[in-house]
């Protein structure tokens, strides 16, 4: 048990800060929480909207990666204006990133959509409980022999262009590249160390293939320097406008199955599954996420179009 996690530590503690790879947290139902990835969503919806979305990925691996975001936006100044905050805590093993974001987004109406631009700032607070590491052996090592805390200020930007039925949007959401500090003793390797700027592309589309059945297919590509480039394809049925299922290929890593039933006017329920594809199935039970989204601002004296963005 005590090497397993050893070897789960070193694993996590290279992704974290050695490797430019994936540090931003990952979600499969990106599609429903497009504020964690780019400013310019903020407002979109054109109501209060609060989702909360939590995942636990490789369960059963222990100290795998755990992360809960919470986020809520709305429009103000007749809808031109989009303003939105979200917290998130995202942990693998011993290392832990909280942060929290404020985002504006200024809303140009064209002929048959929206354009937003997006901006946000706010702070991640990188931790990492080193001296709570099993080392298997009595000798001191310098490297495990004080935990780490840097404070990470950024800024970010994006784009989003939305109709009733497709949308595309392109942003970076920490343009710094913060070092992590990681104190008075440092290793070589940890010059490397650091918030690395990922870009993220989506979009989707929404087809009518009966009155009551409509397909909505959609993608993200992600990218980040010195990482294989990642591309999240899928596609949901959805029935009636209050249910639907959908699957999820991400290169390289995973297939997904995700449900959701949208209860009411305000409240939406989602559930993803992802089953991972490299040699970690051996070790883990799969991904399960949750997602709740619960929005404000509907009349009971008007019909509401279904907002599927």
């Amino acid at each position: 048990m005590h090497k397993k996690f050893t070897l789960l530590f070193v694993f996590g503690l290279l992704a974290t800060l050695h490797v430019r790879a994936q540090q931003d947290p990952m979600y499969s139902q990106y599609m429903f929480n497009m504020l964690a990835i780019n400013p310019a969503y903020a407002g979109n919806r054109e109501v209060l909207s609060i989702t909360g979305l939590y995942r636990r990925q490789w369960a059963g691996f222990e100290g795998a990666p755990v992360s809960q975001t919470l986020s809520a936006d709305m429009p103000l100044q007749n809808k031109t204006l989009g303003l939105g905050i979200q917290m998130y805590n995202d942990q693998l093993g011993v290392m832990r990133n909280t942060g929290a974001y404020a985002s504006s987004a200024y809303r140009l109406r064209l002929s048959k959509g929206t354009l937003a631009f997006g901006m946000q700032l706010g702070v991640t607070q990188f931790s990492g409980d080193l001296t709570s590491v099993f080392l298997g052996d009595d000798r001191p090592d310098q490297a495990f022999a004080q935990n780490v805390v840097s404070w990470l200020p950024n800024v970010g930007t994006g784009l989003f262009y939305s109709t009733d039925r497709f949308y595309i949007g392109a942003s970076v959401p920490h343009m710094l590249k913060n070092r992590l500090n990681r104190g008075e003793y440092t290793l070589e390797v940890d010059q490397r160390a650091a918030q690395y700027r990922h870009l993220f592309v989506s979009s989707g589309y929404v087809f009518d293939l009966s009155p009551s059945v409509k397909l909505k297919p959609a993608l993200q590509l992600k990218t980040v320097g010195g990482a294989p480039l990642q591309l999240d394809v899928n596609a949901n049925a959805w029935f009636y406008d209050r249910f639907a299922v959908g699957l999820s290929y991400r290169t390289g890593d995973a297939v997904l199955g995700m449900v959701e039933f949208q209860v009411n006017n305000q409240f939406r329920l989602g559930y993803a599954y992802d089953y991972t594809l490299s040699e970690l199935t051996r070790y883990n039970s799969g991904s399960h996420e949750l997602m709740l989204r619960y929005e404000l601002g509907f009349r009971r004296d008007r019909i509401i179009s279904p907002r599927y963005f």
